[in-house]
């Protein structure tokens, strides 16, 4: 099982990636799409980080997303770049949101 659903975990990351960059270039962050690539992200974050890579996820995507929300600001001129950017933030919020409060959890667990 848990074979199986990080594999639905790893398309929807690789899925949400390509997605996002093609909407940044395309230009059209606009609806439905920002909410599909938030649900994708749940989904990478519910279904594609093990419990021993839980620390290097949060790591790497508060550093994705404090760079990206930084570089979306700076690179604004650079349409395509800024766009891109927000796409992936809208992945990467979502999921370090949801591996972070699964983390939690499991710290209080034990």
């Amino acid at each position: 099982m848990a074979r199986n659903s990080n594999r639905v975990g790893g398309w929807a990351f690789l899925i949400g990636v390509v997605l996002a960059v093609i909407l940044g270039f395309m230009g059209s962050l606009n609806s439905p799409w920002p909410a599909i690539l938030v649900i994708i992200g749940l989904i990478v974050g519910f279904f594609n980080v093990a419990n021993d890579e839980v620390s290097a996820f949060l790591m790497s995507g508060t550093v994705l997303i404090i760079a990206s929300a930084l570089g979306g600001q700076t690179l604004s001129n650079i349409s395509y770049a800024g766009d891109i950017l927000s796409a992936l933030l809208l992945i990467f919020v979502p999921a370090t949101i949801l591996v972070a409060i699964k983390h939690v959890f499991t710290i209080a667990r034990n």
